[in-house]
C-alpha cells in the first residue's frame, strides 16, 4: 500500500484577526437582526491579478430573498476612502451561482494598489485592498505562499499573520483550501467550536458550497483575502483525498457517493463560484493552469498536477514499472507541452526567474532507497525526468518550484539523481538544475509530537542529501523575497493553532543566487518594504474590541446564518 500524507504525519508515533466582519454601518452594536440581514458574511476578495485587471469577489447572504436575483454594486478606487473611483458597475447574482459575485475589472494601471467595495441590499462591505502586476523593469517582489487549511483541526492564525503583512505583492495558495471530510474523521472541531458544515463528507454541489461558506466565515481568512490579492490552485481535498483525473482514494460509489465525474464536476463548480479565480476556458472548466508575468523579474506558472491529466497513483513504492512508465503523467500531455512552451518563452524574453506553483513535492523523497510517497512526483518519475531534461537541454536557469500538500516545511536542490555523488555534490550544489520550496500548512497536521518530528526530520535529511531544510511539526507560511540577484524563501511559523493567537516567529531562510541553480543558507530574514498606506491605519478600535469579544466567546456568524447557506444546488 502506498504511504499517504496522513501515514507520514503519524509515522513517528484564531485568534481571529482584529478586523471587523461587520461594516461601519452597524456601529459595532449587537443588534442580531442587523447581523442576520448583513449580506457580506463571507467577506470580500480579489484574485488573479494581471497588469491591467483583477477579479473582485463577494457572496451575498439574504435569507429573505434567497430565490430572487440580487443586484450588487461594485466600485474600485485609487484611495482607501473610495473618493477617486476609477470603475464601477452592477453585477447580478442568483441561486444558480450560489449568490456569489465575480467581476473581472479591466483597464487598470500596472503595479498599482487599488481599493474596492460592494453595496447590496442596503448595506456596504468593508473596503478591500488589491494590487495589479507590474510591467517593465521590476527590482523586487514579496510573495507569501501557503496551503492546507483544515477548519476543524485548528484556528486559521496563519491567515491572520499573512493579512498583517503590508508589503506583499500577492498571496499564493497551493491547494487544500478546504477539506472534504466529515467532522471527526480528519480533525474534530467540537471542542473549539469549529465544526464544518455540512457535518458529513462533501459529495454534492450543495455540500461543497456549504463547506466553502463555512470556511469563509473565518475572520482571519476573510482578513487575508481583504488585504491581498490571491492566486490559487486546487489540490485533492477540494475534491477528495488523493484524487486523480479518474477517481480518488476517498471516493466510494459503493457507499452511495455516486459517480466520480459528477462529484468532480460539483467540486469544480463550487470552487469556481467561491474562489477569486479567472476561468481560463469556459468550455473546459477543469483547466486552471495559467501564467502570471511580474515584469522582467519573474514569470509564475501555476500548474494543476492533481485533476487535469493525472494518471492514477502507483499501487506502492515497489511498483517501479508504473513509476517509471514514460506514458504516465501527473499533469497530462497538453499541460506538459504548455509548461515547456512557457519555460522557453520566459527564457527567450530574458525574464530573470521562472517560478512553478503547483501542488505536490517535486523533488525526490526516499527512505531506505525507495520513494516515500507515490502521490507526489516520486510516483511519476518519468514525467519528472522529462521536465528536468527540458530544463537542462534548453539551458533554462533560475527555476524555482513551489509546493504544499505534505503539511511540513522543506527546501531542496533539484537534480536527476541526488543520491549519486558522481552527478550531484551536496556540499557545493554542483549538478543541481533547479530548487524547490515547500510550505508548511495553515492548520493541517504534521507530526504532532515535536520531539518525534525532529527525530524524523533528522532521519529524512540523512537519507536525502539534496534536502537543506526539513521541519515536520509547525504550521505557517513561506515568504518569498525576490530580486534580480537572488530568490530567498523565509519560513514563518505560528505559535499555535489550538487557540486564537497571531504570534509568529522567523525560523530560517534559504536562497538561490541567480545563475547557480542551487540553495545556500541565507544570513537572516530580508528587510520589509516600507508601505505608506492609510488603509492599514484606519481607526477601527471599537470594532476590533467587539470582534475579539466574539472570538473569545467562540461565536460565528455562520451559526445564525446556517439555513441561508443551504442554497439550491
Amino acid at each position: 500500500m502506498a504511504i499517504t500524507r496522513r501515514k507520514f504525519c503519524h509515522l513517528a508515533a484564531g485568534s481571529y484577526l482584529a478586523i471587523p466582519l461587520i461594516s461601519q454601518a452597524h456601529g459595532g452594536n449587537d443588534d442580531h437582526s442587523k447581523i442576520d440581514a448583513y449580506p457580506f458574511r463571507h467577506g470580500i476578495a480579489s484574485g488573479d491579478p494581471l497588469s491591467d485587471r483583477i477579479i473582485l469577489w463577494t457572496r451575498i447572504t439574504s435569507p429573505h430573498q434567497i430565490h430572487e436575483r440580487i443586484a450588487v454594486k461594485w466600485m474600485i478606487a485609487t484611495d482607501p476612502e473610495m473618493a477617486t473611483v476609477v470603475a464601477d458597475g452592477i453585477a447580478m447574482t442568483d441561486a444558480e451561482r450560489d449568490y456569489t459575485v465575480k467581476v473581472d475589472v479591466h483597464s487598470l494601471q500596472p503595479g498599482s494598489t487599488y481599493y474596492y467595495k460592494f453595496h447590496a441590499l442596503g448595506y456596504e462591505s468593508p473596503p478591500g485592498r488589491t494590487r495589479t502586476l507590474p510591467v517593465g523593469d521590476v527590482e523586487r517582489l514579496r510573495i507569501a505562499f501557503t496551503s492546507c487549511s483544515n477548519y476543524p483541526y485548528g484556528y486559521f492564525n496563519v491567515y491572520g499573520m499573512i493579512a498583517r503583512r503590508r508589503d506583499l505583492d500577492v498571496v499564493l495558495h497551493l491547494g487544500d483550501y478546504i477539506y472534504e471530510y466529515a467532522n471527526g474523521v480528519y480533525g474534530d472541531g467540537t471542542s473549539i467550536n469549529r465544526i464544518p458544515e455540512p457535518v458529513h463528507e462533501t459529495v454534492t454541489l450543495n455540500d461543497y458550497r456549504q463547506r466553502y461558506a463555512k470556511y469563509r466565515t473565518d475572520a482571519n481568512l476573510q482578513a487575508a483575502h481583504r488585504q491581498h490579492a490571491f492566486i490559487t490552485v486546487w489540490d485533492d481535498h477540494e475534491f477528495a483525498n488523493n484524487a486523480w483525473s479518474g477517481g480518488a482514494q476517498n471516493h466510494n460509489p459503493e457507499l452511495g457517493e455516486g459517480g466520480w465525474q459528477a462529484r468532480k464536476a460539483a467540486a469544480i463548480k463550487a470552487y469556481l463560484e467561491w474562489m477569486p479565480i479567472r476561468q481560463v476556458d469556459a468550455e473546459h472548466p477543469t483547466r486552471i493552469y495559467r501564467k502570471f508575468q511580474f515584469g522582467n523579474l519573474i514569470d509564475l506558472l501555476m500548474l494543476d498536477t492533481r485533476i487535469y491529466g493525472r494518471d492514477k497513483q502507483p499501487a506502492s513504492p515497489e511498483d517501479t514499472a508504473t513509476i517509471n512508465d514514460p506514458d504516465r503523467s501527473i499533469m497530462g500531455a497538453e499541460q506538459e507541452n504548455w509548461l515547456f512552451e512557457q519555460l522557453s518563452d520566459s527564457n527567450a524574453r530574458g525574464t530573470r526567474w521562472r517560478f512553478i506553483g503547483q501542488q505536490v513535492m517535486f523533488g525526490q523523497l526516499h527512505t531506505f532507497g525507495k520513494p516515500f510517497n507515490v502521490d507526489q512526483w516520486d510516483g511519476y518519475a518519468a514525467n519528472r525526468q522529462r521536465v528536468l531534461d527540458y530544463i537542462d537541454n534548453n539551458a533554462i536557469d533560475n527555476t524555482v518550484i513551489l509546493a504544499g500538500d505534505i503539511h511540513s516545511s522543506w527546501a531542496m536542490d533539484i537534480t536527476t539523481n541526488p543520491y549519486d555523488p558522481a552527478t550531484y555534490d551536496a556540499l557545493t550544489g554542483t549538478g543541481s538544475r533547479a530548487v524547490e520550496f515547500v510550505t508548511p500548512p495553515v492548520s493541517s497536521p504534521g507530526i504532532e509530537d515535536p520531539v518525534k518530528a525532529a527525530q524524523m526530520a533528522a532521519f529524512v535529511r540523512s537519507q536525502n542529501p539534496h534536502m537543506k531544510f526539513v521541519e515536520l511539526n509547525k504550521r505557517g507560511y513561506v515568504l518569498l523575497d525576490i530580486t534580480h540577484e537572488r530568490s530567498q524563501a523565509e519560513w514563518y511559523f505560528a505559535e499555535t493553532i489550538k487557540a486564537p493567537n497571531l504570534n509568529e516567529s522567523f525560523v530560517t531562510a534559504f536562497k538561490t543566487v541567480a545563475g547557480t541553480n542551487h540553495l545556500v543558507k541565507a544570513a537572516g530574514p530580508s528587510q520589509p518594504i516600507a508601505v505608506d498606506d492609510d488603509y492599514f491605519n484606519q481607526d477601527d478600535t471599537e470594532e476590533k474590541e467587539h470582534e475579539m469579544e466574539r472570538s473569545a466567546a467562540g461565536e460565528h456568524y455562520a451559526g445564525s446564518a446556517s439555513t441561508s447557506l443551504r442554497t439550491p444546488g
